[in-house]
């Protein structure tokens, strides 16, 4: 049986992706990948029937939102810890 994304036209690439293609996308192993989509760091997958799919753009888009490593990151902000707003 042929894999679905080699009926696509190399120069063509796919809208969704599987969670380990999404991993793979964004550098990381799909464990962590899983534990970004509960921090919401990255999108949750899209649902067709049963199937998990991720929308290419999306995860893309939530990459590039991260903060780069020089940048200072607002960890109470990030935890959300309630004791911050006062």
């Amino acid at each position: 049986m042929r894999r679905a994304t080699a009926i696509l036209p190399e120069n063509l690439a796919p809208v969704g992706i599987n969670r380990e293609q999404a991993a793979a996308l964004i550098g990381v192993s799909a464990t962590l990948f899983d534990r970004m989509v509960v921090d919401g760091l990255m999108p949750d997958a899209r649902m067709i029937y049963g199937r998990r799919v991720w929308d290419v753009a999306e995860v893309a888009a939530a990459f590039r939102s991260l903060p780069h490593r020089s940048q200072p990151v607002d960890v109470a902000a990030a935890e959300g810890n309630p004791w911050d707003d006062a």
